[in-house]
């Protein structure tokens, strides 16, 4: 690692901390020519998978897109932000754990919904409907009927 102050390459590490949950790793260096101090944060470069759209194109996963998804359904309900933030990072890590290098946006999609009808069934049903392209207030019923049945 390069001093940042006197551009020294020769620095060594006095402190090491894991730091946000773990992902990420806090380092104290100092270095040997001026003494100076300083952190660097370190983090696993983890690549997400490519999404297969329903038309056959492909583009990279997006999690604003995600979120946003996520956010416009749950829009004015109340569901508390870390919870939110904790259902995207947990569809995150599932997507990344799997070790694919593409995945259906289908699959995605019913992530999302299998999230949201944790956290909310009325964002449910509205994803759902949007999702699912409900056409008409039987498919609404239909739907709204299947989440009673669950425990």
């Amino acid at each position: 690692m390069h001093c940042p102050f006197c551009g020294a390459n020769d620095t060594r590490v006095t402190d090491s901390r894991l730091v946000a949950e773990g992902d990420q790793v806090r380092r104290r260096r100092q270095c040997a020519g001026c003494h100076e101090r300083f952190t660097t944060y370190e983090t696993a470069e983890l690549i997400m998978p490519r999404v297969v759209k329903s038309d056959g194109s492909r583009e990279s996963f997006d999690e604003q897109k995600l979120r946003a998804g996520m956010l416009r359904a749950l829009e004015k309900r109340p569901v508390s932000t870390e919870a939110i933030e904790t259902a995207i990072e947990r569809i995150r890590q599932t997507l990344r754990a799997r070790g694919d290098r593409e995945i259906n946006a289908r699959e995605i999609g019913e992530s999302v919904m299998q999230a949201l009808k944790q956290l909310d069934q009325v964002a449910y049903i509205r994803f759902a409907s949007v999702y699912r392209k409900f056409q008409d207030l039987d498919e609404f019923r239909a739907e709204i009927d299947r989440l009673s049945q669950e425990p």
